[in-house]
């Protein structure tokens, strides 16, 4: 093991790091997106479109990462990214309207758009297929403290350095993250012959069109689509609107949203690790997240206000939808090895234009009901998007459960 262990110090942690800016990214709007709001006089519609526009960047860019993962490998792919999302976090800071802000989170979700992606084919290439979700899962743990670091301890700084400071801030640690894993992190060497674009295009599309691929990666999406849409912008006015906190309480519960979504990351990880040696589908334990992630949206849509049920709840909804790796390595595992690059991107497509839908529909549906005499929105709008978004989950449930021949242990 301390091999392994060496490899992940080497060529997982750097990668790991980017991940850290990928969920800080996403989980600073929860905390700057109500002061923004205010700033700058955003419509629930807007601050919803500003939020998600990162994931119609982050989208479009999947499918030519996949296959530039594939064949460039994750290390100068990761180096040339970061230093994209530098310029990101840049542009954000310095900013002075809507249009502004979006242009910076068009070129943000180009910068983090390999984020998972790259530890998955990276872990794919030095690992055993039975160590890829525990190792996933470590590093998720670490891509996790970037949503512990843009909840409570952002909240506390937001005073002394404005929300400007904060994204100079990750524009400085992007550029030392790019320069981490050019120097640490190495490409295991492929076959010298290669096939050309036209053949690599040709697997993606197999990939596409494949029916295990339908039957299993929009469910496997759907954990990560409603961690990205709550953690990266909803959660926060949830709590405002809905349980009555206000900022350091609501800090405080994204905080504990985050650890929980730490705590699933590395527990997920390990436990589809342990059930795939033992000869049962990798598949498993990301379907038992679906069906936990599921109860957590019926509580939050009866609007609980009591403190400690809205902790549970919230917390528990983080530590399921944290399945999402877990499931992205049951689905690239279907396919050769060699595709995991396009295969999780692929699966990531399909995350992030979720992702991006849930979010904006959600701020559609806010403002069907008028504005609340505090300034937020009804917490009827809330329960009618957890509503939303539990009939689509139960959709791509259901279409999983057809599979009920990769639930079946290995003679």
């Amino acid at each position: 093991m301390s091999t392994g262990y060496g490899l992940f110090l080497r060529v997982t942690l750097p990668l790991a790091a980017l991940n850290l800016l990928n969920q800080a990214s996403r989980t600073v709007m929860s905390i700057i997106g109500p002061v923004l709001a205010v700033e700058f006089a955003l419509s629930a519609s807007e601050l919803g479109l500003l939020a998600a526009c990162m994931f119609a960047a982050y989208a479009a860019a999947q499918l030519p990462v996949g296959v530039a993962l594939d064949r460039l490998g994750p290390r100068r792919i990761q180096a040339a990214l970061s230093i994209v999302a530098a310029a990101g976090f840049a542009v954000f800071a310095l900013s002075e309207g809507i249009a502004g802000l979006v242009l910076a989170r068009v070129i943000l979700g180009v910068g983090v758009s390999a984020g998972l992606m790259a530890i998955l084919k990276a872990n794919t290439q030095w690992f055993a297929p039975a160590q890829v979700a525990g190792m996933t899962g470590l590093a998720m743990v670490v891509g996790s403290l970037g949503s512990v670091l843009t909840t409570a301890p952002v909240e506390a700084v937001l005073p002394v350095l404005g929300w400007r400071g904060v994204f100079w801030l990750l524009s400085g640690v992007s550029i030392a993250v790019a320069i981490w894993i050019f120097v640490s992190v190495r490409d295991k060497p492929r076959p010298a012959a290669r096939s050309g674009l036209k053949a690599e295009l040709a697997v993606m599309w197999s990939i596409c069109s494949s029916p295990d691929f339908w039957r299993y990666a929009p469910a496997v999406a759907m954990l990560s689509v409603l961690n990205f849409a709550y953690l990266g912008l909803w959660a926060g006015p949830w709590l405002r609107d809905v349980a009555g906190y206000e900022g350091p309480a609501r800090a405080h519960t994204l905080l504990l949203y985050t650890l929980g979504m730490l705590a699933g990351g590395f527990a997920i990880g390990q436990a589809s690790s342990r059930v795939q040696a033992r000869g049962y589908p990798a598949i498993l334990v990301p379907s038992l997240c679906m069906a936990g992630l599921l109860a957590a949206q019926i509580g939050l849509m009866l609007r609980p206000t009591g403190a400690a049920t809205v902790t549970v709840l919230w917390v528990l909804f983080a530590f399921f939808a944290a399945g999402g790796p877990s499931g992205y390595v049951a689905v690239g595992q279907m396919f050769p090895a060699a595709q995991m690059g396009r295969v999780s991107t692929a699966a990531n497509t399909l995350t992030l234009l979720g992702a991006f839908l849930l979010q904006a529909a959600t701020g559609w549906i806010l403002d069907l009901w008028p504005r609340t005499a505090a300034g937020g929105w009804d917490p009827r709008g809330y329960s009618a998007a957890l509503l939303l978004s539990a009939v689509v989950q139960l959709f791509v449930i259901a279409r999983l459960a057809g599979g009920r021949r990769l639930w079946r242990r290995r003679v």
